[in-house]
């Protein structure tokens, strides 16, 4: 006596052929080329420490002159300022921008020095 066979899912075959075919799209998706991922956690290893070696260098220029570069944020600009940008790494073009940003929102920073440094962050390449 032979037992009936079960009714098998009948939405298996179709989500099989889905999670098969977005698996071999040309498009953008978040994991990327599976092949590639030892590099890409390589590549992405040394990124965060270049981006943890420059903000620790912006960490040190802003509480090493935050009294002056407060007083150039309140007067549009100044050389301790101008120190912060460049160890930041902002783009000259971006600047006057910036610093009426900074002067917006300079209630944050007095009670903030690491707010400022992460704005410093956002606003380099």
């Amino acid at each position: 006596m032979s037992r009936p066979k079960k009714a098998e899912n009948p939405m298996r075959l179709p989500l099989l052929a889905l999670i098969a075919l977005t698996a071999c799209s040309n498009d953008a998706n978040h994991l990327g080329n599976p092949l590639m991922l030892p590099v890409s956690g390589i590549s992405t290893a040394f990124g965060n420490a270049a981006y943890a070696q420059r903000r620790g260098r912006v960490e040190v220029t802003v509480k090493s002159n935050y009294a002056a570069i407060m007083a150039d944020i309140r007067s549009g600009g100044g050389p301790a300022l101008s120190a912060a940008f460049d160890t930041a790494g902002v783009p000259i073009a971006d600047r006057p921008a910036r610093i009426i940003q900074l002067q917006s929102d300079i209630s944050l920073y007095q009670a903030s020095p690491g707010a400022l440094v992460t704005a410093l962050m956002v606003y380099s390449n």
